[in-house]
């Protein structure tokens, strides 16, 4: 007896259990951003299409200890304030200096990293065009010119 609706069934299965459609997703675009001592992204511009899924990968290259010189990638909203956020998060090491009640004016961020420790994240683009600020949470970082923008355009 043949079955015609089985195999689209079983694709329909699939999609369900796994949470996307049968066909493999196009694997997010990787980005990679190099910090060390100097307090500084490798990369200061960072170019997206609205929507576009992309690995953040944050390697450490400094030698300082992580307990002085941490760094992080945290990506804002448009509208978010930045020197709020940083300065929100002085108290907070233990959340990588970020205050919990500025969580709503993130869009995604790593952890901090250390010598040779590496953090990434995995989002989507915002869908509305313009220039979104990244920067690093540790003290004074931001302050010292760690940050740079996302671009979607």
């Amino acid at each position: 007896m043949k079955r015609p609706w089985l195999l689209p069934m079983l694709m329909v299965a699939v999609a369900l259990a796994t949470g996307r459609p049968a066909e493999a997703q196009k694997a997010p675009r990787v980005v990679e951003l190099s910090v060390g001592d100097n307090m500084r992204f490798s990369t200061e511009t960072i170019e997206a299409k609205p929507g576009e899924s992309l690995k953040v990968v944050v390697k450490s290259t400094g030698t300082m200890p992580k307990v002085a010189m941490g760094h992080n990638f945290v990506l804002l909203k448009a509208d978010a304030a930045p020197l709020e956020l940083v300065n929100a998060g002085l108290e907070h090491r233990d959340t990588d200096f970020i205050a919990p009640q500025m969580k709503p004016q993130i869009i995604a961020n790593t952890t901090l990293v250390g010598p040779g420790e590496t953090a990434e994240v995995v989002f989507k683009a915002p869908a509305k065009p313009g220039a979104y600020t990244y920067l690093c949470s540790f003290p004074g970082h931001f302050m010292g010119g760690m940050k740079g923008t996302l671009t979607v355009k």
